[in-house]
């Protein structure tokens, strides 16, 4: 476990801001940012080409109303096209410019949604917020809503707190289009790289260690994907007559995928970059608990639990083409295909891991079958350089806030537009953040929001806004 203060005095970081008058501020107001939270989760704003986009571009506008209300006067709705022609997703980027000497920080967050799914596993209706037990549900309601909310909320505390002595720059950058890959992402840094330059970048868009712990996410896994298809006859043939002598695609395709991982689980592609030094670990059972694992399965890998799922490569198959079951009939199917997603340790390179994913399926061709292997979507890994003065700052502020030491954690998780920020611009020191924890179910039926940690990172932000205000990038003791 990592300390909170990461090497900055407690009583010199405090003595510079009012630590007290942000967490009061925080608190009159906290009721209120609930408030506006359920009102954008009432908005299902989804990205999705299949879907209407009318909802998004009501959920960038009602984004920037409450932008505007936070004090802000140069708020735009922006968008870039996408390769084809159509147009991006809306994004709300604000602006107030830093004053002489004053460093500049970008905060960001995605305003768009997952699709709510099968809406029979909810149990509450997904775009109507409804707390319960000290959780707000909801599409949203955690990833990412909660993130702008928290980026609006502590801005609006320390500009009470400090009025005209806030001479911080603070740029606001909430993209619509996250959770459909960020598809014109680069292409909308590029055109608007100067109004979104910064010195620090706070990307919440994480989770926490658990409830009552917060942590800093200083690492994230990269990713590649594709499909591999089998090949084993030319048109398909009576199974009863012609089977036995040859195996049906499905089969050898099912042969085919067994290779990928070892006797124990481990993925066995060669050449894939893995370690086993994450900072802290879990338990087998939070780990069953947090991955509703059932009763008897036993886990993979090898190493640390937190190692195999941060720093050590994950293969999964997330699709299967082949007859649904209720229409199968007695054939030989001539070919097969899946969809395969590989998660990348922290130092692997995404080219040379997805020729790794080429060369084993190709060299593992069941019975002689034609393999074809084809790409798709690849993205950078990422790890946070723990050293800088930036992540000393927000290790101190997440601590103050909680009351307990913060943690240095990695997630299985991608964003691969990470690497965009970091390749665009070099010398900006990244902050990934979050308000979820392994309860909050992203992406799944009912989504939540743990209420008090969604306080604390309010305040947590607060302090570190105050602090750049007062300090600047000034490093760790």
């Amino acid at each position: 476990m990592t300390s909170s203060s990461a090497g900055i005095p407690q009583s010199a970081a405090a003595g510079s801001i009012d630590a007290a008058a942000l967490r009061q501020a925080v608190s009159d107001s906290f009721d209120a940012t609930v408030a506006q939270l359920k009102d954008l989760v009432a908005i299902p704003g989804i990205a999705w080409p299949s879907f209407d986009p009318a909802p998004l571009n009501a959920s960038a506008e009602a984004v920037a109303d409450l932008v505007r209300a936070s004090g802000f006067e140069d708020v735009r709705v922006l968008r870039c096209d996408k390769a084809d022609g159509t147009p991006g997703g809306p994004a709300v980027v604000a602006r107030r410019p830093a004053a002489e000497g004053k460093p500049t920080i970008l905060l960001y967050a995605h305003h768009d949604v997952q699709p709510a799914g099968d809406t029979a596993l909810w149990d509450t209706d997904p775009f109507t917020a409804v707390e319960r037990d000290g959780r707000l549900y909801g599409r949203g309601a955690a990833d990412d809503k909660a993130g702008i909310l928290a980026h609006v909320a502590a801005y609006s505390a320390v500009t009470r707190v400090l009025g005209e002595d806030l001479g911080l720059g603070v740029t606001f950058f909430f993209e619509g289009e996250e959770e459909a890959g960020s598809p014109t992402f680069r292409a909308f840094l590029e055109e608007h790289r100067e109004l979104l330059r910064a010195d620090v970048i706070v990307v919440a868009d994480s989770s926490n260690w658990k409830v009552g712990i917060p942590a800093l996410t200083t690492s994230l896994r990269g990713l590649v994907d594709g499909t591999i298809e089998v090949k084993v006859l030319d048109h398909a043939v009576h199974s009863g007559m012609f089977g036995g002598p040859v195996l049906d695609a499905p089969t050898l395709l099912a042969r085919l995928i067994a290779t990928l991982h070892d006797e124990d689980g481990s993925v066995a592609i060669e050449g894939l970059v893995g370690r086993d030094d994450a900072e802290v670990d879990l338990t087998e059972e939070e780990y069953r608990n947090d991955a509703s694992v059932l009763d008897g399965v036993k886990l993979a890998g090898t190493g640390t639990i937190a190692s195999r799922m941060w720093t050590k490569p994950a293969l999964s198959i997330i699709g299967f083409d082949a007859p649904a079951v209720d229409v199968a009939s007695n054939t030989l199917l001539p070919r097969a295909r899946a969809k395969f997603s590989l998660r990348l340790a922290p130092g692997q390179d995404p080219a040379e891991a997805m020729d790794a994913v080429r060369r084993h399926v190709e060299s593992h061709a069941p019975f002689g079958a034609q393999v074809v292997f084809t790409p798709g979507e690849s993205g950078n890994a990422f790890a946070t350089d723990t050293s800088s003065a930036a992540a000393g700052l927000a290790m101190w502020a997440l601590g103050e806030a909680w009351g307990v030491p913060a943690v240095e954690t990695g997630i299985g998780g991608s964003i691969p537009f990470i690497a965009d920020l970091t390749e665009l611009y070099p010398e900006v020191q990244i902050l990934v953040t979050g308000v979820e924890d392994p309860d909050s179910r992203a992406h799944s039926a009912n989504e939540s929001l743990h209420l008090a940690d969604f306080r604390n990172a309010i305040v947590a932000e607060a302090l570190l806004l105050a602090r750049l205000n007062a300090d600047g990038l000034t490093p760790p003791a």
